[in-house]
């Protein structure tokens, strides 16, 4: 599993994540915190925050992301969170990134089979990938905001 954010006319960092996956071996809120919040994204928001001004962060409903101690590191490193509401599809724009992360991969003429060969396909992707297809993703923020507040926080056609 790798983590990676971006925003509109940036491609933030993009880290393998260290946990063992499988049945009862998803991320926890200790390493989500060690191994994205502290160093990779707090870098990365105040890089952008200086460069562009306050910016809020989003991510989805995953229960690392929601609980009482991520929500308190976010709070205490002054970090704001987008809203999501609980019963909405996951409206982040890195869902598109992601698809465009998997059709560069899957378009390789020699495709990975190795554990190593997977980690280096996906940063060599995630470099050819042009902050246009990151802005196209971005760009639809607006409308699935309104969509979803229209459709008062339900599913929508986004």
């Amino acid at each position: 599993m790798v983590w990676g954010c971006v925003i509109d006319g940036k491609k933030g960092p993009l880290i393998n994540l260290d946990y063992p996956g499988g049945k009862g071996g998803g991320m926890t809120l200790v390493q989500y915190q060690q191994q994205v919040l502290s160093g990779v994204l707090e870098d990365f928001y105040h890089e952008v925050r200086e460069e562009q001004g306050p910016c809020s962060f989003q991510q989805d409903n995953a229960s690392a992301h929601t609980s009482k101690s991520t929500n308190d590191w976010f709070h205490s490193h002054h970090i704001p969170l987008f809203p999501h509401p609980s019963s909405s599809p996951d409206l982040n724009p890195i869902e598109g990134v992601w698809h465009e992360l998997k059709t560069i991969i899957r378009s390789s003429p020699h495709p990975p089979t190795m554990l190593d060969t997977l980690e280096a396909a996906i940063q060599s992707a995630w470099d050819q990938l042009s902050i246009d297809a990151i802005n196209k993703y971005v760009g639809t923020m607006e409308d699935c905001v309104r969509a979803i507040i229209m459709a008062r926080g339900g599913h929508t056609q986004y």
